[in-house]
């Protein structure tokens, strides 16, 4: 077993403290990994706080993912040693199922088996995540990192930029199209300017006039503030397509009536309590609503080449691994532009 440590929740109602734990040893197809920069997920926080149920402990968190390859297992042909690499959401799936031969490894039927709170392969070793100095991946599900790609602000694309990516790709947006964000955090900048450089129109909605400018200065065309009703209905029928990133309760029957006829609403972000729909908005007027997770390790690979070819990043603020509580309550205020990326060698 490889030495390792890291910060660990020990309960949902704990903050993160240090933690020392144990990674496995390289089997033929793994790869080590040092880890050099690792962003913060509002997921982080719905998994320590066992919002989502759950839950197991000691947690590390962390699934965005940035550093070296210092050791490879006998049979690894992808990375070698002194690779820059990243690692996402996944660190395995089943490689035998349907989802997994259409690189759909998020949906694997046998796992999907995720970075953090997760099990391995073998259903026994509970996954720790980034929040730490190692990791141990099948070289299958280590992403290739661009030079271009400046390292300390790439870490959020493996999973504010696959989830905004993976939807807006899937969907066919490009010229022509008008797209609706509702939300302007993580996921939601990132979701601006990769509808942008898609050529899409961008329409960003929130609830707060001081991101207003921020929106604009993101790329976005037009912003609206959600409260007022006269700005609602003047594009009542306009959008074709609305990406919907907010985590928290909200009123989503405000927004489908801003789309057309056969325009889709798609959900990436996850609030851990029901939204009320009403299906006359969506019956009358023939919407879709669709849901998107990540995106599989082709698609991400994709991304992240795109990302460095357009010269695409997230917005971010560096932290050390000693603030991580400091920086989950002040993104629990939304007081980070737009995703805070821990610097590792603070550890």
């Amino acid at each position: 077993m490889k030495p390792a440590r890291g910060y660990a929740a020990h309960d949902k109602n704990s903050e993160l403290q240090p933690y020392d734990f144990e990674r496995r040893e390289l089997g033929e197809h793994d790869v080590l990994v040092d880890i050099l920069y690792c962003g913060v997920c509002h997921s982080d926080v719905h998994q320590i706080r066992d919002d989502w149920s759950g839950s197991m402990y000691p947690m590390v968190p962390g699934h965005e993912i940035m550093g070296k390859v210092t050791e490879v297992g006998s049979g690894v042909t992808k990375h070698k040693q002194g690779d820059t690499v990243g690692i996402g959401c996944l660190i395995d799936s089943c490689h035998e199922c349907p989802s997994c031969h259409e690189d759909l490894e998020q949906f694997c039927s046998a796992g999907p088996f995720f970075t953090y709170n997760s099990f391995e392969r073998d259903g026994k070793t509970v996954t720790q995540g980034g929040y730490s100095n190692i990791i141990v991946t099948n070289e299958n599900f280590v992403l290739k990192v661009s030079p271009k790609l400046k390292l300390s602000a790439a870490a959020p694309l493996l999973c504010a930029g696959i989830t905004t990516y993976s939807p807006l790709k899937r969907h066919g947006i490009g010229k022509g199209h008008h797209v609706g964000i509702i939300g302007l955090g993580g996921l939601g900048h990132m979701a601006v300017k990769l509808a942008v450089s898609f050529g899409a129109e961008v329409t960003v909605f929130t609830r707060s006039k001081s991101k207003v400018q921020d929106a604009h200065d993101l790329g976005a065309h037009n912003v609206v503030i959600s409260k007022s009703e006269e700005a609602m209905a003047a594009i009542i029928g306009k959008l074709d397509f609305i990406l919907d990133t907010v985590s928290a309760q909200h009123d989503i029957n405000l927004y489908l009536p801003l789309l057309q006829r056969d325009g889709k609403f798609v959900f990436v972000g996850m609030p851990n309590q029901p939204l009320e729909l009403n299906i006359a908005n969506i019956i009358l007027p023939r919407r879709e609503i669709a849901g998107s997770l990540i995106g599989g390790i082709a698609e991400t690979q994709e991304m992240l080449d795109y990302c460095a070819e357009h010269n695409i990043l997230p917005d971010v603020e560096m932290i050390k691994i000693q603030d991580i509580n400091t920086a989950y309550e002040r993104m629990l205020r939304s007081d980070v532009k737009y995703r805070f990326v821990i610097d590792m060698q603070s550890l």
